[in-house]
């Protein structure tokens, strides 16, 4: 037999199948969401006080500051919108490492690697189940957002795009969440890892504009990740220009999915190894 004969194809049932192993892991992950929805009440409620408390005890004083003297509420909420939009990801990111973190530390994962199954399954199973769970909490949030006055003017096509860019952020943040849960040494770790991406968006453009801070706090709030994406949330919604806030919040976007793919694979891999 010659040398350069290429070797049998392994039997169908000892291959690996990413696609399908990855919905198998998705269905798992949507049933613990059916299982315990007050995690994702929690994650949702969190945004939605944030919402109210800023909308109804501060939106007067910073609607008025905004331009907004004869309707001060109603010019905030509009401002501050976009904001709470992308607190919604942030939460529901914590839930992800929260999820991850309680799936390594139980003993779940080495139970996996006895089984027949692509190993990036488990991961994307995570994503997936997250991403979904996103969409859930920012249709909430939107709607809230809707019956407490906000009336953005984006079109519909306008929409599409804002729901597009949402995914492509809550993608990236997802896969940066699944690292910090994998690096946590207990559930509550995990917990708190992620919260300076909670508090981020208080150090941007979110609540306030950036002009009105004082000179280190604004130079920090201009170039971290947070301004560009809620600036091109707000100029997406209330139909504004967005000038180059588009292409840096992609950017960044691209960066953090990468680093948190990367980041998560090895840290798999070396869990795999030991």
């Amino acid at each position: 037999m010659s040398s350069h004969t290429l070797a049998a194809p392994a039997p169908a049932n000892l291959r690996f199948h990413p696609l399908r192993d990855s919905a198998t892991m998705l269905r798992r992950n949507l049933k613990h969401m059916l299982r315990y929805p007050s995690m994702t009440v929690i994650l949702v409620g969190m945004p939605i006080v944030f919402l109210l408390l800023f909308v109804y005890v501060f939106g007067g004083t910073l609607g008025a500051g905004l331009g907004g003297v004869s309707g001060g509420r109603a010019v905030y909420v509009n401002y501050v919108a976009p904001a709470i939009i992308l607190m919604t990801v942030t939460a529901t990111v914590q839930g992800t490492a929260i999820s991850i973190a309680t799936d390594m530390t139980e003993g779940i994962i080495a139970r996996f690697r006895t089984m027949h199954i692509a190993r990036v399954s488990v991961l994307t199973g995570h994503v997936l189940g997250s991403m979904i769970q996103a969409v859930i909490g920012l249709t909430m949030v939107i709607g809230v957002a809707l019956l407490v006055g906000f009336r953005p003017e984006a079109g519909f096509g306008a929409w599409l795009t804002t729901a597009g860019f949402l995914m492509v952020v809550t993608f990236a943040l997802v896969w940066f969440a699944v690292a910090l849960g994998q690096v946590s040494k207990s559930v509550e770790t995990a917990s708190n890892l992620p919260m300076p991406l909670v508090l981020l968006p208080f150090l941007g453009s979110g609540f306030v504009p950036t002009d009105s801070m004082p000179t280190a706090l604004r130079l920090f709030a201009e170039y971290q990740p947070f301004t560009p994406i809620i600036e091109t949330l707000r100029g997406l919604l209330m139909d504004k220009p967005i000038g180059d806030n588009a292409w840096l919040a992609l950017t960044w976007c691209v960066a953090i999915a990468l680093g948190g793919y990367l980041w998560s694979k090895r840290l798999f891999n070396r869990e795999y190894a030991r």
